[in-house]
């Protein structure tokens, strides 16, 4: 699945190129964990109300007017949250967001880096890229400070099919790991679960309630749904950033927040149902013990707009969700980089 990328390496001497995994020279393990944690911390304390609507129209149960069979609209949950909890009742769940996103986000920018890294020395998922603006010799060495810091971007590039392989191995390994959290993060934005006021105390419940086995209620519907969309997203958001990239004199945070946005959008079209299916399996596991029940029960419910049910929000979250994380990610990023880099280039000078 090499993209076009990959086949142009060719067209590129030896001499004016440059593996891609050089761009990452200077970065080290904490510059992506560090980044990644100011990123789902940006992004969990902003977007909360988008993730609770969310899970409030996807649970499953009455909608509007106590008809179970009547569409859920938007301005009718808002009206019932500000009802029973007042304005901050739309960061309920927020603790159990910020446990889940700061480490999270951080372990999977960190897991993306590694695995991209070690990609790129595949010849089949790497992309040789030229150096721009080569004036001398001297120039046109990977690890020169002058070289990296005229890169628009501090990740690595790679093939599509290396950036579908890397984006769904790190969110699904991720995933997994934090998967207990993720189902408590689902039930506080439920009205369901009002007795959930503390996340060890809301932790002690689900595993009295349905055992270890309940830490990992609706994984497979969440890996379902986040492997294609982390894979299609790194996709979408690396060849956004060459179309955008094209525009002459574009901003580097406009580069990163306007390809982040196209490709949230386009990769949670493709993975809304799961979505759909991974809430439902969290929130009320009883009437959707497994996948195949859960999709049948929603197809009862709503039919199969309701494999839909959230996703104008969905979209909104994702969408400013990786303008947000990309956008403070990479630019911390490059910042960083440029540091190390000038850091480099004075202790060359004095030695």
């Amino acid at each position: 699945m090499a993209d076009s990328a990959t086949a142009s390496v060719a067209a590129y001497p030896s001499s004016s190129s440059s593996s891609s995994s050089s761009s990452n020279n200077g970065l080290k393990a904490y510059h992506h964990l560090a980044s990644g944690a100011l990123s789902g911390l940006s992004s969990a304390i902003v977007l909360q109300p988008l993730d609770l609507l969310k899970t409030r129209l996807q649970q499953g149960g009455f909608g509007e007017e106590g008809n179970p069979t009547k569409r859920r609209r938007i301005r009718g949950v808002v009206r019932q949250v500000l009802t029973e909890d007042g304005v901050k009742g739309l960061w309920r769940g927020t603790v159990p967001t910020l446990v889940r996103n700061v480490p999270g986000v951080a372990i999977y920018f960190y897991s993306l880096s590694s695995i991209r890294h070690r990609l790129s020395s595949i010849p089949y998922f790497a992309v040789t890229v030229p150096l721009p603006n080569i004036q001398s010799p001297s120039s046109s060495s990977p690890s020169s400070p002058s070289s990296k810091s005229t890169s628009r971007s501090a990740i690595i590039k790679l093939s599509s099919g290396g950036n579908l392989m890397a984006g769904a191995i790190a969110r699904t390994s991720v995933g997994f790991i934090l998967s207990p959290i993720t189902v408590i993060k689902a039930r506080f934005e439920s009205n369901r679960y009002a007795n959930y006021h503390s996340i060890p105390s809301a932790l002690v419940s689900l595993y009295r309630t349905n055992g270890i086995r309940g830490f990992f209620q609706g994984f497979t519907a969440t890996a379902v749904r986040d492997a294609p969309y982390a894979g299609m997203y790194l996709v979408f958001y690396e060849k956004g950033k060459e179309l955008l990239g094209r525009i002459t004199g574009i901003p580097n945070a406009a580069l990163h927040s306007g390809s982040g946005v196209m490709a949230a959008v386009a990769a949670t079209l493709l993975t809304s149902p799961a979505d759909v299916i991974k809430t439902r399996m969290q929130v009320n596991p009883a009437e959707h013990p497994s996948l195949r029940k859960a999709v049948i029960k929603v197809l009862q419910d709503r039919g199969p707009i309701g494999l839909f049910s959230g996703t104008s929000l969905r979209i909104s979250r994702k969408a400013a969700s990786a303008a947000i994380g990309w956008t403070v990610y990479e630019a911390l990023l490059l910042f960083l980089r440029d540091r190390e880099g000038n850091n480099q280039e004075q202790f060359s000078k004095l030695s």
